[in-house]
Protein backbone atom coordinates (compact mmCIF):
# COMPACT_ATOMS: atom_id res chain seq x y z
CA UNK A 1 0.00 0.00 0.00
CA UNK A 2 1.95 3.06 -1.23
CA UNK A 3 0.77 6.55 -0.53
CA UNK A 4 3.84 8.58 -1.43
CA UNK A 5 3.14 12.04 -2.75
CA UNK A 6 5.21 13.62 -5.51
CA UNK A 7 5.91 17.15 -4.26
CA UNK A 8 8.81 19.07 -5.69
CA UNK A 9 12.10 18.77 -3.87
CA UNK A 10 11.98 22.51 -3.27
CA UNK A 11 8.96 22.05 -1.03
CA UNK A 12 10.83 19.49 1.04
CA UNK A 13 13.85 21.77 1.29
CA UNK A 14 11.65 24.64 2.35
CA UNK A 15 10.26 22.49 5.16
CA UNK A 16 13.77 21.61 6.27
CA UNK A 17 14.65 25.29 6.21
CA UNK A 18 12.03 25.96 8.84
CA UNK A 19 14.18 23.95 11.22
CA UNK A 20 16.81 26.67 11.02
CA UNK A 21 14.41 29.56 11.53
CA UNK A 22 13.09 28.02 14.73
CA UNK A 23 16.42 28.52 16.47
CA UNK A 24 19.99 27.57 15.76
CA UNK A 25 20.41 25.94 19.15
CA UNK A 26 17.58 23.52 18.36
CA UNK A 27 18.98 22.75 14.91
CA UNK A 28 22.37 22.02 16.46
CA UNK A 29 20.70 19.47 18.74
CA UNK A 30 18.85 17.77 15.88
CA UNK A 31 20.56 14.42 16.24
CA UNK A 32 19.82 14.24 19.97
CA UNK A 33 16.34 13.83 21.40
CA UNK A 34 17.30 15.90 24.43
CA UNK A 35 15.18 16.91 27.39
CA UNK A 36 15.09 20.69 26.97
CA UNK A 37 15.84 23.25 24.31
CA UNK A 38 19.01 25.27 24.82
CA UNK A 39 17.76 28.25 22.77
CA UNK A 40 16.60 31.56 24.19
CA UNK A 41 14.27 32.51 21.35
CA UNK A 42 11.60 35.06 22.28
CA UNK A 43 8.78 32.91 20.89
CA UNK A 44 8.14 29.54 19.31
CA UNK A 45 7.86 29.08 15.53
CA UNK A 46 4.28 28.70 14.31
CA UNK A 47 4.57 28.41 10.53
CA UNK A 48 5.02 24.65 10.11
CA UNK A 49 1.39 23.82 9.39
CA UNK A 50 -0.25 20.43 9.81
CA UNK A 51 -0.15 19.26 6.19
CA UNK A 52 1.72 16.27 4.80
CA UNK A 53 5.54 16.44 4.82
CA UNK A 54 7.50 14.22 2.40
CA UNK A 55 10.90 13.50 0.94
CA UNK A 56 10.10 11.09 -1.91
CA UNK A 57 13.48 9.45 -2.52
CA UNK A 58 16.54 8.29 -0.64
CA UNK A 59 18.69 5.40 0.53
CA UNK A 60 17.52 2.17 2.16
CA UNK A 61 19.93 1.96 5.05
CA UNK A 62 18.45 0.16 8.08
CA UNK A 63 16.76 1.76 11.05
CA UNK A 64 18.80 1.48 14.23
CA UNK A 65 16.78 3.27 16.89
CA UNK A 66 13.87 5.64 17.59
CA UNK A 67 14.15 8.16 20.43
CA UNK A 68 11.99 10.97 21.81
CA UNK A 69 12.61 14.09 23.84
CA UNK A 70 10.94 17.22 25.16
CA UNK A 71 11.92 20.71 24.06
CA UNK A 72 10.74 24.18 24.99
CA UNK A 73 8.43 24.57 21.99
CA UNK A 74 7.80 21.01 20.82
CA UNK A 75 8.13 17.29 21.46
CA UNK A 76 10.66 15.50 19.23
CA UNK A 77 11.01 12.03 17.71
CA UNK A 78 14.36 11.04 16.19
CA UNK A 79 14.88 8.12 13.78
CA UNK A 80 18.52 6.96 13.82
CA UNK A 81 19.44 5.43 10.46
CA UNK A 82 22.36 3.03 10.73
CA UNK A 83 25.35 4.00 8.63
CA UNK A 84 23.68 7.09 7.16
CA UNK A 85 25.71 10.29 6.96
CA UNK A 86 24.97 13.92 6.17
CA UNK A 87 25.36 13.06 2.47
CA UNK A 88 22.64 10.38 2.56
CA UNK A 89 19.04 11.32 1.78
CA UNK A 90 16.46 9.31 3.71
CA UNK A 91 12.91 9.05 2.35
CA UNK A 92 10.04 10.00 4.66
CA UNK A 93 6.31 10.64 4.62
CA UNK A 94 4.41 12.09 7.60
CA UNK A 95 0.72 13.01 7.71
CA UNK A 96 -2.27 13.11 10.03
CA UNK A 97 -4.69 10.21 9.59
CA UNK A 98 -8.07 9.38 11.10
CA UNK A 99 -7.01 5.78 11.88
CA UNK A 100 -3.77 3.84 11.54
CA UNK A 101 -3.75 0.75 9.32
CA UNK A 102 -0.73 -1.53 9.35
CA UNK A 103 1.19 -1.54 6.07
CA UNK A 104 0.92 -4.87 4.29
CA UNK A 105 -1.91 -6.43 6.31
CA UNK A 106 -4.22 -3.42 6.58
CA UNK A 107 -4.97 -4.32 10.21
CA UNK A 108 -6.23 -1.50 12.42
CA UNK A 109 -3.74 -0.33 15.06
CA UNK A 110 -5.28 1.61 17.96
CA UNK A 111 -3.31 4.76 18.87
CA UNK A 112 -4.13 6.88 21.93
CA UNK A 113 -4.43 10.66 21.70
CA UNK A 114 -6.53 13.37 20.11
CA UNK A 115 -4.86 12.93 16.68
CA UNK A 116 -2.65 10.38 14.93
CA UNK A 117 0.48 11.27 12.99
CA UNK A 118 1.46 8.43 10.66
CA UNK A 119 5.18 8.46 9.88
CA UNK A 120 6.99 6.34 7.30
CA UNK A 121 10.76 6.43 7.06
CA UNK A 122 12.66 4.77 4.19
CA UNK A 123 14.77 2.72 6.58
CA UNK A 124 13.69 -0.90 7.12
CA UNK A 125 14.04 -2.45 10.57
CA UNK A 126 16.30 -5.14 9.15
CA UNK A 127 19.52 -5.34 7.14
CA UNK A 128 18.81 -5.88 3.42
CA UNK A 129 21.92 -7.99 2.86
CA UNK A 130 21.73 -10.30 5.89
CA UNK A 131 18.04 -10.15 6.82
CA UNK A 132 19.12 -9.51 10.42
CA UNK A 133 16.80 -7.38 12.55
CA UNK A 134 18.23 -3.94 13.34
CA UNK A 135 15.28 -2.51 15.32
CA UNK A 136 13.15 -4.59 17.72
CA UNK A 137 9.74 -3.03 17.08
CA UNK A 138 6.67 -5.29 17.27
CA UNK A 139 3.45 -4.65 15.36
CA UNK A 140 0.75 -2.79 17.35
CA UNK A 141 3.08 -2.41 20.36
CA UNK A 142 4.57 0.75 21.87
CA UNK A 143 8.06 1.60 20.67
CA UNK A 144 10.70 -0.23 22.71
CA UNK A 145 12.56 2.00 25.16
CA UNK A 146 10.29 5.00 24.51
CA UNK A 147 8.18 6.49 27.31
CA UNK A 148 6.16 9.62 26.51
CA UNK A 149 4.40 9.92 29.87
CA UNK A 150 4.40 13.56 30.96
CA UNK A 151 5.06 14.97 27.48
CA UNK A 152 3.15 18.13 26.52
CA UNK A 153 2.23 16.92 23.03
CA UNK A 154 3.05 13.21 22.58
CA UNK A 155 0.52 10.75 23.97
CA UNK A 156 1.35 7.34 22.44
CA UNK A 157 3.73 5.56 20.08
CA UNK A 158 2.93 2.43 18.06
CA UNK A 159 5.07 0.37 15.76
CA UNK A 160 3.24 -0.45 12.55
CA UNK A 161 5.42 -2.49 10.22
CA UNK A 162 8.57 -2.67 8.17
CA UNK A 163 7.17 -3.15 4.68
CA UNK A 164 8.68 -2.65 1.22
CA UNK A 165 11.70 -0.84 2.65
CA UNK A 166 9.74 1.52 4.92
CA UNK A 167 9.26 1.55 8.67
CA UNK A 168 5.78 2.72 9.73
CA UNK A 169 5.09 4.40 13.07
CA UNK A 170 1.89 5.75 14.62
CA UNK A 171 2.45 8.77 16.86
CA UNK A 172 -0.47 9.74 19.07
CA UNK A 173 -0.52 13.45 19.89
CA UNK A 174 -2.73 15.70 22.00
CA UNK A 175 -4.41 17.34 19.00
CA UNK A 176 -3.81 18.07 15.34
CA UNK A 177 -0.89 20.45 15.89
CA UNK A 178 1.76 21.96 13.60
CA UNK A 179 4.72 19.69 12.86
CA UNK A 180 7.92 19.65 10.83
CA UNK A 181 10.16 16.88 9.50
CA UNK A 182 13.80 17.34 8.51
CA UNK A 183 17.07 15.45 8.22
CA UNK A 184 20.36 15.99 9.98
CA UNK A 185 23.48 13.84 9.62
CA UNK A 186 21.79 10.46 9.17
CA UNK A 187 18.76 11.20 11.33
CA UNK A 188 15.14 11.94 10.46
CA UNK A 189 13.65 14.35 13.00
CA UNK A 190 9.94 14.92 13.64
CA UNK A 191 8.92 17.84 15.85
CA UNK A 192 5.31 18.43 16.90
CA UNK A 193 4.57 21.85 18.38
CA UNK A 194 2.99 22.31 21.78
CA UNK A 195 0.41 24.74 20.38
CA UNK A 196 -0.69 26.73 17.32
CA UNK A 197 0.31 30.04 18.90
CA UNK A 198 3.70 31.66 19.41
CA UNK A 199 3.36 31.33 23.16
CA UNK A 200 5.22 28.45 24.79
Amino acid sequence: MRRWGTPLAAIVLAGAGLAVTAGTAEAAQASGAGTAAAGTAAACATGWGSGEKTAPSGSHKPLENIRTGQHECFDRMVFDVKGATAADEVRFDARYVDVLHQDGSGDLIPVNGGAILEIRVGAPSYDYETGTSTYPGKARQQLPGVNVNGYKTFRDTRYGASFEGDTQIGLGVRARLPFRVFQSDGHVIVDVAHSWTAAR
